[in-house]
């Protein structure tokens, strides 16, 4: 039987229609294609174009029982390095960190970072804050489980949504990345103290909740300083934990009096970051 429709109803359907192509679309737009390897998948997320500043991510899936690194790898690994130089209308986009994890790199010593999901936020400051946005990564990365394998991988994203559908994921990225803190603050978790003890070694006292499990890692004043994940310090003294380290993995020519040192200090619910000049 042939059922006839009102001109109006139909033009009312196609217009419901094409308006949730085009939210699909929209969506679509939100997240660029997975770029995948053998052990892992990478791609851009944009937030909502609003506002001078515009927040993106990169998110990157493992596979189970493999990891990728931080931007400071521990005593083994591979650090990602990110390159937007071919972006359009990009005038700088700076690459935030979710508080990392500890891993044992099964060579007696530990590596840092990442592993199942994992979406490292971006800030990206346009050139015109009115023109058409597109992101453009070069992505280098390695995934590990007992030996390491590169991943290039490049994608590209425009940032056109008024109302991101990655908004509330970016948000959570955001929220996981260490809040900047300052030794001797008051917060439940925080550093208490950082000093030298002897020539080589520098101990921080930290204090944490409840005596709850922390990790503590320290960063050079540029990436050509590669020191030691600090160790903890058994028996710490009352009401502190205490960790230590040793000044090595310094560039040729540097000397770590004065050097300007970035501690990130993760806790099981937050985490903080600390930046001093060592005595």
């Amino acid at each position: 039987m042939l059922t006839r429709v009102p001109l109006h109803a139909a033009i009312g359907v196609a217009t419901t229609l094409l308006a949730s192509s085009l939210a699909i679309a929209a969506r679509a737009d939100d997240a660029s294609p997975w770029q995948r390897d053998g052990h892992s998948a990478v791609r851009l997320l944009a937030g909502s174009r609003s506002g001078a500043v515009l927040l993106g991510g990169i998110a990157f899936q493992i596979q189970p029982g493999w990891k990728t690194y931080w931007r400071v790898p521990g005593d083994s690994g591979v650090p990602p390095r990110f390159d937007f130089s071919k972006s359009d209308n990009v005038e700088a986009v700076t690459v935030m960190w979710p508080a990392p994890l500890k891993f044992d790199d099964g060579a007696g010593g530990h590596s840092i970072g990442y592993h199942d999901q994992i979406v490292l936020p971006l800030r990206i400051v346009p050139k015109a804050a009115d023109k058409p946005v597109t992101l453009r990564a070069e992505i280098n990365y390695a995934v590990c489980e007992k030996l390491c394998i590169p991943v290039e991988a490049r994608a590209e994203l425009g940032f056109n949504s008024v109302a991101s559908t990655e908004d509330s994921n970016l948000r959570a990225a955001l929220d996981t990345v260490p809040k900047p803190a300052t030794i001797g603050d008051p917060n439940p978790l925080t550093i208490r103290d950082v000093k030298r003890d002897g020539p080589k070694n520098v101990v921080v006292d930290v204090v944490a909740p409840d005596g709850r499990n922390v990790n503590l890692f320290v960063e050079g004043p540029t990436p050509d300083w590669s020191l030691p994940i600090p160790a903890p310090v058994e028996p710490s003294p009352p009401g502190v934990k205490r960790f230590s380290f040793e000044l090595d993995g310094l560039p040729p020519g540097a000397k770590p009096d004065g050097a300007a040192l970035k501690f990130t200090l993760v806790g099981p619910e937050k985490s903080y970051e600390f930046n001093t000049n060592l005595e």
